[in-house]
């Protein structure tokens, strides 16, 4: 059903799309934001300047509310603890440090069972996601959340820097807002609910670049957002071009940000680059300030780091980001292993932006590279092409050669034919004639440094198209 809705719009006359985003726009502008965003955006900001006592005292009444309700209220918890109680063990469960930690894959199999019972799941607003590594989750929001959720995000992605969701902006995703290989169909759409031109990352060409910077410009977009892998191939043919577009600032998000993916964006937009860091779960985020650091989103979620042992580090290590989240009281996740790494300072850093938040370090997540199509297009965000529906734990993409892609995964068993058919036709529609291989593995392999590189292009430089050779420069 999905995908014929997909088929269905990309079919679409440019206008009648437009409209169908718009729509869209609309509704998720009713369901975001509401006449309290403004004020919940301003406490955000108020807060940002709270000194460390402020914040343990807050943080401490919202973490001892949230573990209350979930030990009370949330199925698989309360059996959990029940299940403990029978066996004699009376450990505290407002004590963070006495529950257990908790994996994706314990939320992919029952996320129902995370839900308060005192909400409905079917009242309820469904986030799907294939996350960073394509594993499949369903996440249950309010409303009363969702809009708790995206002033923080106002406040402190956009405020921050000057910009606000009322601006005209432009996102670089991997949406099929159009279907590969017409030409007549813009590889874009105007968004008016949301005031946004969505660009597709995966039609990236010298052209299609061009003409969406004369779309930009042509809707008097202020800002851009993305990924760090989509932007650069935004910049790059955008530089090849000559074309000029000063922007206010450009956000990245979802992958690491390199300093060349940083220097190469700056440098064409005319402007900073500033990341963030947040899960789509929203157990944690964390953005960059006007002075180069990134602050944790102390109302975001509680962060503990964790280590190879299952055990806390000391202040200053390095290790897996354990977060439990403060927005989303509704399904509460404890404990959860975001399978980001990072390190928290060992002592109380001050920043010269003024603000009393706390300090994270580099954050090692996904590690993604731009892919190449037959007729020289950049492909980035390929994960837009694994839909989270698939029944695969993780997923790699490989490209070691043209016309060849090799797709690796973990699942409890193997990709059905009709499976692999399906997921074959979604990479010829973007890459053209393509052989698709399946390898179906124990378990995708990490880098040393223990990232985990989704997507990877293997061509040696003397096989690229014409004009690709400085891919990785």
């Amino acid at each position: 059903m999905e995908r014929s809705l997909i088929n269905f719009y990309q079919s679409l006359p440019y206008a009648l799309r437009s409209v169908t985003a718009s729509t869209w726009g609309y509704y998720l502008r009713w369901l975001r934001y509401s006449r309290e965003t403004e004020k919940l955006a301003a406490d955000a900001l108020q807060r940002d300047h709270w000194t460390p006592s402020q914040w343990q005292n807050w943080t401490g009444e919202r973490l001892a509310y949230i573990l209350h309700r979930a030990a009370t209220r949330v199925p698989f918890y309360r059996d959990y603890w029940s299940g403990r109680r029978a066996r004699g063990d009376r450990s505290s469960w407002e004590r963070l440090e006495n529950w257990p930690l908790l994996n994706k894959e314990s939320v992919r199999k029952s996320p129902e069972a995370f839900v308060a019972d005192d909400c409905n799941p079917r009242r309820m607003h469904v986030w799907s996601t294939s996350g960073s590594t394509g594993t499949p989750l369903r996440l249950y929001w309010s409303r009363r959340n969702i809009q708790r959720w995206y002033a923080l995000f106002e406040a402190r992605s956009r405020h921050w820097h000057g910009v606000s969701r009322h601006d005209r902006w432009a996102i670089v995703g991997g949406q099929r807002v159009a279907a590969i290989g017409k030409k007549e169909s813009p590889a874009w759409v105007w968004n008016r609910g949301l005031n946004q031109l969505y660009v597709s990352a995966i039609h990236l060409s010298p052209t299609v670049a061009e003409t969406a910077i004369k779309a930009m410009r042509h809707h008097g977009v202020k800002y851009i957002l993305g990924y760090p892998s989509a932007l650069q191939v935004l910049a790059h043919h955008a530089r090849q071009s000559t074309i000029s577009l000063p922007m206010a600032v450009v956000i990245t998000n979802a992958e690491p940000l390199s300093e060349m993916q940083r220097s190469v964006i700056s440098s064409v937009f005319r402007c900073p680059v500033r990341d963030t860091y947040g899960s789509a779960e929203v157990v944690a985020a964390a953005g960059e300030c006007e002075s180069g650091s990134m602050h944790l989103w102390p109302d975001t979620g509680f962060v503990e780091v964790f280590g190879d042992n299952q055990e806390p580090v000391p202040a200053g290590a390095s290790g897996e980001l354990v977060c439990t989240g403060l927005v989303n009281d509704d399904m509460p996740l404890i404990r959860y292993c975001t399978r980001d790494s990072s390190s928290l300072p060992a002592a109380a850093e001050s920043c010269s932006c003024g603000r009393g938040l706390s300090l994270l370090g580099t954050v090692g997540g996904r590690v993604s590279d731009v892919l190449i199509t037959r007729d020289g297009r950049r492909v980035a965000g390929v994960d837009g092409i694994i839909s989270g529906s698939l029944p695969i734990r993780e997923v790699q993409v490989i490209q070691e050669e043209l016309g060849r892609i090799r797709i690796v995964y973990t699942a409890e068993k193997r990709l059905s034919p009709e499976y692999q058919r399906e997921l074959t036709e979604r990479v010829v529609e973007v890459f053209g004639e393509t052989y698709v291989q399946f390898d179906w593995v124990p378990q995708i392999p990490r880098l040393p440094n223990g990232k985990f590189r989704s997507v990877a292009c293997l061509i040696p430089p003397e096989q690229l198209p014409v004009n690709q050779e400085n891919l990785h420069a």
